[in-house]
């Protein structure tokens, strides 16, 4: 199918003649992709979140560069006009010199199901001290700092940020357009700080994907189908403020995993290790992937069937009071990476720099992420393999509606 429409086309040609608006143009009801290759950027809540995993990702965090909250409107302001463009295939133009034009690397694309969600850093509300924009009295109580988790190898510069933005979608050229279309639109407002990009194997819709390690990532997810529960473990209620009304807490976290290790391990130590079966997904000791887990379930010999240092086990909801969170990650793979031994014979060599963007929503990181993750980072049997190198915690608000921009009613309310 030939996803390269006419609108494309005309607006392509209007922005190349300078035709266009200096400011972004308002989205239009033009004829655009197929509705299969198109996800709505407007809603009650961002896409991104419950949307059924693109195959590709690029996430990237942002800071700022501009003094007064009326810039960091406008900035948002300009992002979310481009978004909803991007979303329908729409090229974006931005300013009509002939400098600062569309890329067009994605002329014939599709928008391949792209979707766009920002996300605020604590450091939007406050930076060494300073309420840099007046916001602090507005942050929610639940938007608290991360605490250094035991293993932790944090990079600064692959750490926090003032904004966020994920791009995601079925063709990787598309998530990449759409962030780097933001990142010009930004330039002279907000810098780059660090990026990842990520991507999933070609599972069938229904099935849970694979990470590198060879397992089913996702299986305990909340069933998305059932509002109740995403308005119970995902979207966050008033309390946070009318602007995080229907948003969610997001959790990013580049993981490194040492897959030469990992790649050794005999599989039954591995699912052992990971507390299921590596080709059904099943936990151990039952057949279905969707089985529920049996935590209480021994061998002959008394040992709990399901290891008790196992992740599964430790990330259950059975084993954190009930908690939940969305997990939505994606794999990576940079390349190799230098190392040197710190220990005789002081071998050097290359080692994959490869592993899991994790990243998971949830309606209140207290009860969810930071006191599973303080137990899962002293006691996982998976922390031999998997360190964890930046990210950080953001707050994601609610969906803009048509006329509105994200964010909107922090900045202004």
């Amino acid at each position: 199918m030939n996803a390269f429409s006419p609108s494309r086309r005309g607006l392509i040609g209007a922005a190349l003649t300078g035709a266009a608006a200096t400011a972004l143009p308002v989205a239009t009801k033009a004829r655009g992709p197929a509705p299969a290759d198109r996800e709505p950027f407007y809603g009650p809540h961002q896409s991104g979140i419950l949307t059924p995993a693109q195959l590709h990702t690029y996430f990237a965090a942002f800071d700022l560069e501009i003094e007064s909250r009326a810039d960091v409107a406008a900035l948002l302001k300009t992002w979310t006009l481009a978004a909803a463009q991007l979303s329908e295939g729409r090229p974006v133009a931005g300013e009509t010199d002939g400098s600062r034009i569309d890329a067009h690397d994605v002329l014939e694309l599709s928008p391949s199901r792209l979707t766009i969600t920002f996300g605020f850093g604590a450091t939007l509300f406050e930076k060494e001290g300073k309420d840099r924009y007046g916001l602090l009295p507005r942050r929610p109580a639940a938007f608290v700092d991360l605490p250094k988790f035991k293993g932790d190898q944090l990079i600064l510069e692959r750490t926090g940020g003032d904004l966020t933005v994920q791009t995601c979608a079925d063709d990787p050229q598309v998530a990449f357009h759409a962030l780097r279309t933001l990142a010009r639109l930004a330039d002279g407002k907000a810098r780059l700080r660090w990026s990842q990009t990520g991507f999933v194997g070609g599972f069938k819709p229904g099935e849970t994907p694979r990470n590198l390690m060879g397992f089913k990532d996702g299986t305990m997810n909340p069933d998305v189908r059932d509002p109740a529960l995403m308005r119970e473990h995902v979207w966050a209620g008033a309390e946070g403020g009318d602007w995080m009304n229907g948003g969610s807490y997001l959790v990013a976290r580049p993981a490194r995993i040492a897959l030469e290790h990992w790649d050794r391990m005999k599989e039954a130590f591995q699912e052992q290790t990971m507390g299921r079966r590596k080709l059904s997904g099943a936990p151990i000791g039952k057949a279905r992937e969707t089985d529920k887990l049996d935590l209480d379930a021994v061998d002959k010999d008394g040992n709990p069937v399901v290891a008790e240092n196992s992740h599964v086990r430790l990330a259950a909801p059975e084993s954190n009071n009930g908690a939940q969170m969305l997990r939505r990650s994606y794999s990576y793979n940079n390349g190799l990476s230098f190392t040197v031994e710190r220990w005789p014979p002081w071998r050097q060599g290359m080692e994959y720099d490869a592993g899991l963007l994790f990243v998971c929503y949830q309606r209140d990181p207290r009860r969810a992420f930071i006191p599973m993750f303080e137990k899962m980072s002293r006691f996982d049997m998976m922390n031999q393999f998997v360190t964890h190198i930046g990210g950080g915690l953001y707050a994601c608000p609610r969906g803009a509606r048509p006329g509105e921009y994200v964010g909107q009613n922090l900045l202004e309310g």
